[in-house]
């Protein structure tokens, strides 16, 4: 479970989150944050939470309340950095994924995450995923 103070209506910070065993030859790092279990009502089947690209492959640590070296992508909510767990509806699964990559990206501050995708087209070397759950709180 993530814990409620990295909630969107708590503290809205980011978790830590450790990186390991990143390819030799990567030349830079990708991190998205990202909600498939979004309410059909939302009108988006993923909703997009947190998307740093061009991160140094040397790091190896995104501590707490930290937003890592990169270019920040756009979330679904159209901000551009952490925007925490928020399910309107039950418990929902979050997946922040790590792709190491053999290159950097030629893309501006505010990509989508389609555009960041399709930029590590035949770029990718490794990946990395956590999946946590968050639930609504009684407050909400």
């Amino acid at each position: 479970m993530i814990p409620t103070r990295f909630g969107r209506d708590f503290e809205n910070i980011n978790p830590s989150l450790a990186i390991e065993s990143v390819p030799p030859n990567a030349a830079s790092l990708v991190l998205i944050m990202e909600d498939p279990d979004v309410p059909e009502a939302a009108g988006v089947p993923v909703w997009d939470h947190w998307i740093v690209f061009n991160i140094h492959p040397d790091v190896s640590k995104i501590s707490e309340a930290w937003q890592p070296s990169g270019v920040r992508g756009k979330g679904t909510r159209g901000e551009l950095d952490y925007g925490g767990p928020r399910p309107p509806d039950r418990e929902h699964r979050y997946y922040f994924r790590v792709y190491a990559l053999d290159t950097m990206l030629n893309l501006p501050e505010g990509s989508s995450k389609q555009d960041v995708l399709n930029a590590t087209q035949d770029h990718i070397l490794a990946t990395a995923e956590l999946m946590g759950r968050f639930a609504p709180t009684k407050n909400d």
